[in-house]
Order: structure tokens, then sequence, then C-alpha cells
């Protein structure tokens, strides 16, 4: 194993609950059943988002991708695992921290990281403009 223990752990993180969960399937991979990177960043975005929207009761408009990497490749039939979690609030943005884990080959169980992203949300009303996050 050449990779570092904290892409090939073989296990999920124990200390949190994924926010989404989701299998692709074959329209969501190349003819070799490579998972196409934009299908995983939607994914991610998604992922991102749930926490963003619960911290800012309501609306959020993705704003900036600060950071993206692509750890391992991603296959079809694959269960993905999407963590996330705020790390920075400004007065109007949040920012979240997403890790993907792939659950390769149901039966062997073999958990491996694919990707790690920070995205910033902003809180929006409803005509999309930007208003104040909520106190907490």
């Amino acid at each position: 194993m050449t990779s570092s223990k904290s892409q090939h752990s073989n296990t999920l993180p124990k200390d949190r609950e994924p926010v989404l969960r989701v299998m692709p399937l074959p329209a969501d991979a190349n003819v070799h059943g490579d998972v196409f990177g934009g299908w995983i960043m939607a994914q991610v975005d998604i992922a991102g988002s749930i926490p963003a929207a619960q911290r800012a009761a309501g609306r959020v408009a993705t704003v900036s991708v600060n950071s993206f990497v692509f750890k391992q490749p991603v296959f079809v039939g694959d269960v993905c695992s999407f963590y996330a979690e705020i790390v920075k609030t400004g007065t109007t943005s949040v920012t979240v921290s997403v890790e993907v884990y792939a659950q390769r080959r149901r039966l062997d169980a073999e958990v491996v990281k694919v990707t790690e992203a920070t995205l910033v949300y902003v809180a929006t009303d409803d005509a999309r403009r930007s208003r104040p996050l909520p106190a907490l």
C-alpha cells in the first residue's frame, strides 16, 4: 500500500454521520466505469449545502470553491459517503469542508478517501440577495 493511512482506512469516520450517501450509476461514468469528476463535484456541492443551509436557516448559494482535490478515482457501484462540516462563518457566508469516502466492492468493504473540498456558501433571501446569518 503506497497511499497514506488516511486514504486507505478501511473504515468510514466513526465520530460523525455522512450528510449524503449515493452510489454512482453507469450514466455517471465513462465507458471504462470511471465516474466523471463533474458528477463528484455536483454531489460535493449538494453535501456542502446541507450544513450551510441549516446554519443559514434557509436558502444558500454557492459562491466559491476554495479547494477541490481528487485523491482516488470513484467507480460505478462504489457507495460514496459525503461528510461535511462548517469550518468558518462570516456575516453572510458559511465555509464548509467536505470529505468523500468510497466504499468499494461492498462485500469486502474497502474504504478509500477519494475527495476533499472546501466551499463557501452565502445566505440569500427570497429575492436571492445576500442576507445576514441568523444569530445562534
